[in-house]
């Protein structure tokens, strides 16, 4: 059996929170990072990781967010899951990793838990943070982690006004060139003349107007990230010149002789279906598979309703009217509206209803008329005694089975909106006897 010393010299050795935890739960050895993190004493060989993180004697999952000690146990592998914990700075966002300790013997003696802080996330109103606390929400953020934590490049899909540009700004901030640029590109209206300016920058002369040489989006980029928001609007012809940029990193400035190499991160982003224009021959199929090394689903509004409340008292406070506050039945109504725009649409609703407000509540009544008057979203009735229940594998086929008869789209991309890799939905299908028809 490994000693509790070398344990805790292990524990010591990571530079992150960690703990290294039993079974039942309880702490058996902790790090000086961990320990300032909480403002809880940890009292070794008593105190369990839920007491301490959620100030709850009981474990994270009867509170509804997954156990990786569970995962850990029932599959002998790592796991890793995004939790909302109590800290000194208050709620905070961590990425939960959580691994299995063999002795000698191979047998499990316990398990390592190391946490990595999520900053650009938050549960309530944070300037220049990401405001949410749903299933979905927590999903992208551990995608987020993932990807940071590489050079990969990163595809953010979406629907218009879910919020690209800020993840984006996350990828980068929580990667290792954090402290080098961050330069947006929008490539929407983007003509040839102006994206090889723009970004590959020209020489003195090279043009009638060009009287100074001028730095391209590119070069100021060198050691940072690249987003290129909206990349599906890129023409066919200027595609093989961005293809090339990516696959070499090298370019000459408009006018100029000399090659130059620029190293950036790329994160690029699209409302559109890309690969439903790489079928329809609108976007290249080489340039797909090399900006979408990670694609990262970014879940509408609609999908992460129980956002809108948090989100909305954020969007006043961010306002010139940060002292108005909605009453309950304001955020109902906006709950129950699809906001076809997103956080877009729905800060600027925010924005109208304290305007338009003459007391410090805002009502139901102050809100526009498209969201009073629109048709509640539909709620799912809550199960009676004689409703039949049926097995999770059972409800997975069902639903499976459902999209295989309606979805137009193509396994990758059905893989991206299921948010699972290819290769878990060939296997998902093939294990319900399911068959996806690809539509040509």
């Amino acid at each position: 059996m490994k000693s509790t010393t070398v344990v805790q010299s292990m524990i010591n050795a990571i530079d992150k929170p960690a703990i290294f935890i039993t079974p039942d739960y309880v702490i058996h050895a902790v790090n000086e990072a961990y320990l300032e993190t909480y403002d809880t004493e940890v009292l070794l060989g008593q105190s369990r990781c839920h007491q301490i993180s959620h100030h709850s004697n009981e474990p994270c999952d009867k509170h509804g967010e997954q156990c990786p000690l569970q995962q850990c146990q029932s599959t002998a592998r790592a796991a890793n899951a995004v939790h909302i914990h109590n800290t000194t700075e208050g709620r905070s966002y961590c990425d939960i990793l959580m691994k299995p300790i063999k002795d000698d013997n191979g047998i499990i003696m316990g398990f390592l838990e190391i946490l990595d802080a999520i900053d650009y996330a938050s549960t309530e109103s944070k300037k220049d943070s990401m405001i949410g606390e749903s299933a979905p929400f927590k999903q992208m953020l551990n995608k987020i982690n993932r990807a940071s934590q590489s050079n990969i490049a990163v595809l953010l899909q979406g629907e218009t006004g879910a919020g690209k540009e800020l993840v984006a700004k996350a990828v980068h901030a929580s990667s290792n060139r954090k402290d080098k640029p961050f330069v947006v590109i929008e490539c929407t209206g983007l003509s040839e003349s102006l994206f090889e300016s723009e970004l590959f920058g020209y020489e003195k002369g090279a043009f009638t107007g060009a009287t100074t040489t001028k730095k391209g989006l590119i070069e100021i980029a060198h050691g940072g990230t690249v987003f290129f928001d909206e990349i599906g609007d890129i023409p066919m012809n200027m595609q093989v010149k961005l293809l090339r940029l990516l696959e070499t990193q090298c370019y000459r400035a408009v006018g100029g002789l000399k090659q130059k190499r620029s190293d950036f991160r790329l994160v690029s982003a699209s409302h559109k279906n890309l690969l439903d224009l790489v079928e329809k021959g609108e976007f290249r199929r080489d340039l797909y598979y090399r900006i979408a090394g990670f694609p990262i689903y970014l879940p509408s509004l609609r999908e992460r309703k129980e956002d809108i409340p948090v989100l909305a008292n954020h969007f006043v406070k961010l306002s010139e009217y940060k002292h108005k506050k909605f009453s309950a039945n304001a955020l109902t109504l906006l709950s129950q509206y699809p906001f076809p725009g997103n956080i877009r649409e729905l800060k600027n609703v925010i924005e109208q209803s304290a305007l338009i407000a003459n007391e410090d509540i805002i009502h139901g009544s102050d809100l526009p008329e498209s969201i009073t008057h629109s048709k509640p979203a539909t709620v799912n009735q809550p199960q009676t005694s004689d409703t039949k229940v049926i097995s999770l594998d059972n409800l997975e086929a069902e639903y499976l089975s459902k999209v295989c008869q309606q979805f137009q789209g193509s396994p990758a991309e059905l893989a991206i909106m299921l948010n699972v890799s290819v290769r878990t939905l060939y296997r998902k299908l093939q294990r319900y006897g399911l068959k996806l028809t690809v539509v040509n």
